[in-house]
Formats: structure tokens, C-alpha cells, sequence
């Protein structure tokens, strides 16, 4: 059966005090949406803990992010704008969450995406997480910074500021920044430990082709990596040296992660 609005507001709130129990924002920060279906969205105000909130704090707003209805003294979030930039440019996405989860952002703020083939189900469930340009918050600097990355993968870093997931409902949206959030543990853990012990190729190629068996929608670099598409080895390719093409970008980000993890 389909959730009504109040069903989902209600959701939203719950999602919201999830993010806020497991430190993955403070204060005021982070924001929440869903897609309702044809022009109208549901996403948390600005200017409120995600940790607090209650239906009635739900706004609702269409694909330009204006708003259609909010209660008063509430509005919607600053950042609408990236969450329209996901729906307009990803049709199967249904629920878009942006945090600031704690390694995640460190990671971010370091210049160091998640990018490391190091258990398998980072690899499968996330395959590359790559860092998007900084951008103003609120600004249509970050929905422009973000847009080149929404092709391919559906979890973006963003630069000094925190992370965005996105996915076909809400749960899977927030699973997908649970899920950024250990990876990114464990990779923090694992340096301090000497250094994680990555999967080769072929291990690599094998949860690439379970993910495909298990048919998990979304974008993922075992169908849609951009060196593949070039004819070069995967964004996973433990340091291999890419070829040029359209797989420069996530070579790129490969060596210095590498680097990075290396020092």
C-alpha cells in the first residue's frame, strides 16, 4: 500500500531523528526530501533540528523548490535546491538526504573520497563515492558542482561540507549514507591499523557481478563507471594507471586517495 502524505511526513521526522541519534548532524544542520510524484515534494524546514521535528513541521514544495504549502514559521530547507538538481536529473530517484556524518566528512574536508575496495558491501551497495567541488551553501554552486557526479554514482561527497545520498524511497536513501558513514569508518580505522588490505581485480569483478544478479537499482560504477565506458580499468582499480577519455575525472580522484591512503 502507498503512504499517504502524513505517513510519509512522518517518516521524514523519523529519518530526521535517526541522522541526529547517530551524530550525523548537528544543531540545525542537514535536510530531508521526498518525491510524492509529479510536481510536488515533501523536505524538512530550515532553521531545525532534524532530531526534533513533528509532522507539522513538513513543508512541501514543486520541482522549481517554491513553496506549496508550509505551516507558519516554517520554510523550506536552503539546500532544496541540490535535492531538485537530484530529481531532475535522476527520474528514478524518490528520496534524497544530505548530512553531515562524522568520518564521512572528515574525509570530505580532507580531499580523500571512498573510493578503496575494501569489504564487500561497500563495493556492492555503494561501488565509488567521489568528492563533488565545494560549492556556497544554498547557493546554485553546489547543484552545479553536484550534477556531473548524479550520472553515475548515488552517493556524493561534498567538499568542506558533508555528504548526499540518494535512492528510490527514503530508507534506502538514509541505508546509503549509513552505509558512506562505515565505509568510511572502517577506512579511517583501518589506516591507524597500517593500512587497508584492498580487494584485486578479480575479487573486485566477482561482488560487481553479485550486485548485478541481485538486481539493485541505482547507479553503480559495475554498470556505469565512466572508465569502463571508455575502455579502461574501473574507478576500483587498486592504482592501476587509467588511460584518458571520459575516465580522467575518477582516475583522478583514484591516484590521490591512493596517495593520500599511502602516507
Amino acid at each position: 500500500m502507498i503512504p499517504n502524505e502524513y505517513e510519509i511526513k512522518k517518516q521524514i521526522c523519523d529519518i530526521g531523528r535517526r541522522i541526529y541519534n547517530r551524530n550525523m548532524v548537528a544543531a540545525n544542520d542537514g535536510n530531508i526530501s521526498v518525491k510524492l510524484g509529479g510536481n510536488e515534494f515533501l523536505c524538512t524546514p530550515t532553521g531545525v533540528s532534524k532530531g526534533f521535528m513533528t509532522p507539522e513541521y513538513i513543508c512541501k514544495v514543486n520541482a522549481a523548490g517554491e513553496t506549496i504549502q508550509a505551516n507558519k514559521g516554517f520554510r523550506p530547507s536552503s539546500e532544496i535546491k541540490m535535492h531538485m538538481r537530484v530529481y531532475e536529473k535522476r527520474p528514478d530517484v524518490g528520496a534524497v538526504v544530505h548530512a553531515h556524518p562524522t568520518f564521512a566528512t572528515a574525509f570530505a574536508i580532507a580531499g580523500i573520497p571512498l573510493t578503496a575496495p575494501i569489504m564487500p558491501e561497500a563495493v556492492i551497495a555503494l561501488g565509488c563515492v567521489p568528492i563533488a567541488e565545494y560549492g556556497t551553501p544554498s547557493t546554485m554552486e553546489i547543484p552545479d558542482r553536484v550534477e556531473k557526479y548524479l550520472e553515475h554514482y548515488d552517493a556524493v561527497l561534498l567538499e568542506n561540507h558533508g555528504a548526499l545520498t540518494y535512492s528510490v524511497d527514503l530508507l534506502a536513501a538514509y541505508h546509503k549514507m549509513e552505509s558512506v558513514e562505515f565505509y568510511a569508518e572502517l577506512l579511517y580505522k583501518a589506516k591507524a591499523l597500517g593500512g587497508a588490505r584492498e580487494f584485486n581485480d578479480e575479487q573486485i569483478k566477482r561482488l560487481y557481478e553479485i550486485r548485478r544478479q541481485m538486481g539493485l537499482p541505482g547507479r553503480h560504477p559495475a554498470d556505469l563507471c565512466p572508465n569502463e565506458r571508455s575502455g579502461c580499468a574501473s574507478c576500483h582499480s587498486r592504482g592501476e594507471k587509467h588511460g584518458g577519455g571520459s575516465g580522467d575525472l575518477v582516475a583522478e580522484i583514484t591516484r590521490k586517495v591512493l596517495d593520500q591512503l599511502g602516507k
